[in-house]
């Protein structure tokens, strides 16, 4: 059996979310041990000219709605951008596997030559299938989810390896 366009995007999609939920969790259990409001935590970035911990774990959240929506032949949908705790991040990370999970496997039937049409910088870019999910939706995934992570352990929270790849 060959592997399909919806196993190569929505299981590394919800696993690598998951992660990032319990890795906000950590965020927050290390806020209260060191008694500091975990607001600091999502205000924090590693360079003045990067995202904040909350951008990460939005845009994260975004290439994975975006990516399965647009791989199933969909649009997909715009959400408010209004995050302000941990638990909220959670909540939209929640969200959002929930999303990726309601798309039956048979939608991606055909995704790796369907056209994905994405704008950048207010330029339309169009990508076949394949292209648009190894080259610029899963990098892009695991670009702003590894930093997400990235700023926690820089913080200090005690997150290792294991933490952002899970059980295997």
């Amino acid at each position: 059996m060959r592997a399909s366009m919806y196993e190569f995007s929505v299981p590394v999609f919800v696993k690598t979310l998951g992660n990032l939920s319990a890795i906000l969790g950590k965020g927050a259990e290390y806020a209260e041990q060191k008694k500091f409001d975990a607001a600091v935590l999502l205000a924090m970035r590693l360079a003045p000219d990067m995202f904040p911990l909350t951008m990460q774990v939005r845009i994260a959240c975004d290439f994975a709605k975006g990516a399965a929506a647009r791989l199933a032949g969909e649009e997909p949908p715009k959400w408010d951008d209004s995050e302000a705790t941990i638990a909220d991040l959670q909540s939209r990370i929640a969200r959002t596997i929930d999303f990726v999970q309601g798309f039956d496997p048979a939608r991606f039937d055909g995704a790796e030559e369907r056209r994905v049409t994405i704008t950048i910088r207010g330029e339309p870019v169009e990508y076949v299938g394949l292209a648009y999910l190894a080259h610029v939706a899963l990098p892009n995934f695991f670009f702003h989810s590894t930093t997400a992570y990235d700023i926690l352990r820089h913080a200090g929270v005690a997150l290792g390896k294991r933490d952002f790849i899970g059980k295997v």
